[in-house]
């Protein structure tokens, strides 16, 4: 399956058909139906209220989220007062999911072989809130690889599984197949009238007319997709809120951080690394004494799934 740095998606896998290989190298994407059982799901659902409503701490490095018309306006607490919670690499629950052998397997067809070493770089709980008439619960299009100082990106693979039946009404995935193969391309801040959540940069002049695919999943199913193919979601125009788990693996055998500075990404890494100093007064350091790179935030985010971590 991977010689040479290179992967051969057209021989099968430790779990996934030739077949299935090579939609995912054609698409960028590939949706696995049943791929996390619902008891787990109960877990990291629990897991996630307890948190909110604080009954549990969660880790020092996790971040809690609150959407922008959340954040303007009077709410109620718990649950239904965060959005997003991120970086929960050290939570003893939630880190289960980004260990769970039904993804692992899969993610190691897609980016490496079964005795790669994976690292869980990036990982989200989402809690996409009911649209409240502006379309801020909606997120841009984009590529995930605008976010990662990291290389080579067909070694980098996102795992994303629904907690509960997610449709176009709920805002569900939305893919544009083959935009993998392309580049990563430069993005901004919408310029969107109800605001737009921290963070949440968007491709420049993305042509709404590119042919897309509406990815709607039931509970368990999980959508492996590329870093450079181009995704968003959909406003959600339920009463209810839509969550999401997901975890973005990289193959620590091969890949390496790179240098952003002069490149299309420089901007958005001097926003992070600034959000990044002002968390630092939380542990009582200095931010004005401490000098860092877009690298050293994800040698703090990232942990080794399987193996010994040696690159990343």
């Amino acid at each position: 399956m991977l010689s040479g740095g290179v992967i051969d998606y057209n021989r099968e896998g430790s779990v996934l058909s030739a077949e299935q290989r090579q939609f995912y190298e054609k698409n960028g994407y590939l949706l696995i139906r049943n791929c996390v059982p619902q008891y787990e799901l109960n877990r990291f659902r629990q897991r996630f209220q307890d948190i909110c409503e604080k009954k549990v701490k969660g880790p020092d490095n996790m971040t809690v989220m609150k959407d922008i018309s959340i954040a303007k306006s009077e709410f109620k607490d718990g649950e239904k007062a965060i959005t997003k919670i991120q970086d929960f690499a050290d939570d003893p629950v939630l880190f289960e999911y980004c260990k769970y052998p039904g993804v692992v397997d899969v993610v190691k067809d897609l980016i490496g072989n079964p005795k790669s070493n994976l690292m869980a770089m990036h990982t989200m709980l989402i809690n996409k809130p009911p649209d409240n008439g502006k379309l801020t619960s909606r997120h841009p299009m984009h590529q995930d690889l605008q976010y990662f100082p990291f290389r080579p990106a067909d070694f980098i693979c996102c795992a994303w599984t629904a907690m509960e039946k997610i449709n176009r009404a709920n805002g569900c995935l939305v893919v544009v197949p083959g935009t993998h193969k392309g580049v990563l391309l430069p993005h901004e801040y919408p310029k969107w009238e109800g605001g737009v959540n921290k963070a949440y940069h968007g491709i420049q002049d993305y042509d709404p007319s590119n042919p897309r695919i509406h990815v709607e999943m039931e509970a368990g199913d999980t959508v492996f997709f590329h870093p450079i193919l181009i995704h968003g979601s959909g406003a959600n125009r339920t009463q209810g809120f839509r969550k999401a788990i997901s975890c973005h693996y990289a193959n620590d055998d091969i890949c390496r951080y790179v240098n952003v500075e002069g490149t299309t990404q420089e901007n958005l890494a001097e926003e992070i690394i600034e959000i990044a100093k002002k968390r630092l007064t939380k542990f009582g350091l200095d931010p004005n004494a401490i000098t860092l790179d877009f690298a050293d935030i994800w040698k703090v985010r990232a942990r080794e799934v399987n193996g010994q971590r040696s690159n990343l």
